[in-house]
């Protein structure tokens, strides 16, 4: 079955959003850096931690992880930061 969405891998990366996880005292240096990213065909994407394993089995009931999905968690000051540069619906 199609799905009406699908992530273009030739996408890419256009700007962050927001700030560095640097500048927001997330990282110490350049591994491990969770970060939030346009691409240039408008999509996001999330680095961060994969605790797929571990919320999966406490997902909400309308909520589900496919086989080639991942649930990553990303600092909360991350995503506040990035809010200006996130445009409305």
């Amino acid at each position: 079955m199609a799905r009406v969405w699908e992530a273009d891998p030739s996408a890419l990366f256009l700007r962050r959003l927001g700030k560095s996880p640097q500048e927001l005292g997330v990282t110490e240096d350049r591994d491990g850096c969770p970060d939030i990213w346009e691409l240039d065909n408008g999509d996001i994407a999330v680095i961060g931690r994969d605790l797929t394993e571990v919320y999966g089995p406490s997902l909400p009931a309308e909520a589900t992880i496919a086989q080639d999905e991942r649930l990553v968690v990303i600092p909360g000051s991350l995503l506040r930061a990035a809010k200006a540069d996130i445009a409305d619906a």
